[in-house]
């Protein structure tokens, strides 16, 4: 996170001007005008500590946080040779949570804080403690022991009355409560923060930051996945004219993850493209989170293979683990799956996301493997699990591997009525993907029981797969249907509509390879703007990456054009 505090300017001083100048339009959000305004201070002091600090500002926000760090820690060295503990603590502060949240760096993260701690204890600046504690949770385990951290900054924000701070303790709060299991009482801190954060009670910035990026993360762990997109479309103000509050790999990459459970595959593409950009530079646990989330989009595009290598150096890491155990079950290895969702449960013990969809391919294996008393024994666990925490993706899995193993066992009133649950679950939480998944196996399980209403199940099943571009999933509903006298007709391209004036552009330049910053600098339009062109041209053109979109521009190029 940034913040800043106010800087001392010398109205004579051209070079403090330029910094001044540099710091309103940071303010303004102006990034190409106050990064112009600091390197153009530091021309005539290479060493100006303000300087420096506002640059990594300006990289930081326009996604370079790589560049940002070392232009921070020279700035940081700037404000103590001056004598400034106030800015540098702020520095310091800023570095711990960019390498903490940014490239998932704790050691570098948990020095910075410290540093920051031992700085701000020789100053009298209540604030200035808030912010270290609320970088320090960031970097503890036990939740209990963060949130009383956080409660101190409360304390602090209300008794100084910094609105930023109290916004900012407030979300964090909620993500450490989730973290606990305690979901009810998070989500209404996680709404109050970002309700305050758009009704513009904030001074900085970067508050709207901390707080979108702490509320998608959360609520992606709850499996809330409707309350971020709801927040996102209240964002889009900001978003127009700021750019994108998701400034660092992991927010993306979870925003991209949301964008995917609930069916916009075509921005989700490009979200989770800029993360996995982004977390080049990162520790390989944040890349491998990145990638899962990608790799998860190509297993539901039906592309397991994809997937597989996506992750082929993750394996080993438990954030990508249970994607590799999904998709070897979708490849036929169900041995192979089931050993690595076995090591997923074990690390886990089963008690996160990723652990319950372990849990439910592991139950998936072992119905493969001829055993479905083991695959019962976890749906049920699943159940148990997701009720007493009152979380209904875990509680929907479990249903849906119930229905599984009833449906193999020839239990098929049993297996509708699990696998009706499971669907109303999928469907409140806004999952038409795993909706239409259960719907399928209802589909079978109602024609066990000889009720019309299969080929219904069905056909609802085949149209969600082909509006999404679930390729293999569609096939294979249709293929049923035709065998049951009840073939659907083909939709087209998800998306659907002609291209306008400006996505013919950015097409065309996709067809040279250029990347989004360069269409950006190419037709004069933002890198939002141009992310956007590129998500509605892919939907569209029922296209799945911009691989695919330069195909599409060659293939075109080569037909005459009286037959186009």
């Amino acid at each position: 996170m940034h913040v800043e505090a106010p800087l001392p300017f010398d109205a004579m001083d051209a070079a403090r001007e330029r910094v001044e100048a540099g710091a309103a339009a940071l303010t303004d959000g102006d990034w190409g005008e106050a990064r112009q305004a600091f390197e153009a201070a530091l021309g005539e002091d290479g060493d100006d500590p303000d300087a420096l600090y506002g640059l990594g500002a300006v990289l930081w926000w326009t996604g370079r946080m790589a560049d940002a760090l070392p232009i921070w820690e020279r700035a940081y060295s700037g404000f103590r040779r001056r004598s400034d503990p106030i800015q540098a603590v702020i520095a310091a502060v800023n570095l711990s949570l960019t390498y903490g949240s940014g490239f998932g760096n704790r050691a570098a993260a948990h020095g910075w804080v410290v540093r920051a701690e031992r700085v701000a204890s020789d100053v009298e600046a209540p604030p200035l403690r808030g912010w270290v504690l609320i970088t320090k949770a960031q970097l503890v385990d036990e939740p209990s022991e963060a949130q009383a951290m956080i409660r101190t900054a409360q304390e602090i924000a209300n008794e100084c009355n910094d609105t930023d701070l109290e916004l900012c303790a407030l979300a964090a709060l909620g993500a450490s409560l989730i973290d606990e299991g305690r979901v009810h009482e998070a989500k209404p801190l996680l709404d109050e923060a970002m309700a305050g954060t758009l009704g513009g009670e904030f001074e900085e910035l970067d508050t709207v930051v901390f707080t979108s990026c702490v509320l998608v993360q959360s609520c992606y762990r709850c499996a809330d996945f409707s309350r971020v997109v709801q927040w996102v479309r209240a964002l889009r103000g900001f978003i127009d004219r700021y750019g994108n509050p998701y400034v660092n790999s992991l927010c993306r990459a979870h925003y991209g993850a949301v964008l995917v459970a609930t069916g916009d595959w075509a921005p989700a593409e490009v979200e989770l493209g800029v993360a996995l950009e982004m977390a080049g530079d990162a520790f390989p646990s944040v890349r491998a989170e990145a990638s899962s989330f990608l790799a998860e989009l190509r297993l539901a595009q039906g592309r397991p293979e994809e997937a597989l290598r996506l992750l082929e150096e993750f394996e080993d890491q438990v954030v990508a683990a249970h994607v590799v155990a999904a998709a070897k079950l979708a490849t036929g290895d169900a041995a192979g799956a089931a050993a690595v969702a076995a090591r997923v449960l074990t690390d886990t013990g089963g008690r996160r996301l990723n652990g319950a969809r372990a849990a439910e391919v592991l139950g998936e294996a072992h119905l493969m493997l001829g055993d479905p008393g083991l695959a019962t024994v976890h749906g049920r666990r699943l159940v148990d699990l997701g009720n007493a925490h009152d979380c209904d993706l875990v509680t929907a899995r479990g249903e849906r591997l119930l229905g599984r193993t009833d449906r193999t066992s020839g239990a098929h009133e049993a297996a509708r009525a699990h696998l009706e649950a499971a669907i109303a679950a999928f469907t409140r939480l806004e999952m038409p993907y795993e909706s239409a998944r259960t719907r399928m196996l209802l589909a079978e399980a109602l024609e066990g029981v000889g009720d019309v209403g299969a080929v219904e199940a069905a056909r609802h099943a085949f149209t969600t797969f082909e509006s999404l571009g679930a390729a293999r999933d569609a096939d294979a509903a249709a293929a049923w249907l035709r065998v049951r006298g009840g073939a659907p007709a083909r939709t087209g391209a998800p998306g659907g509509g002609a291209l306008t004036r400006r996505e013919r552009e950015v097409l065309e330049l996709l067809g040279e390879g250029r990347s989004n910053p360069e269409i950006a600098d190419c037709l004069y339009l933002s890198r939002r703007t141009v992310e956007h062109h590129v998500a509605s041209i892919l939907s569209k053109l029922g296209l799945r990456n911009r691989t695919e979109a330069a195909t599409h521009v060659l293939r075109d190029q080569r037909v005459p054009e009286g037959n186009r």
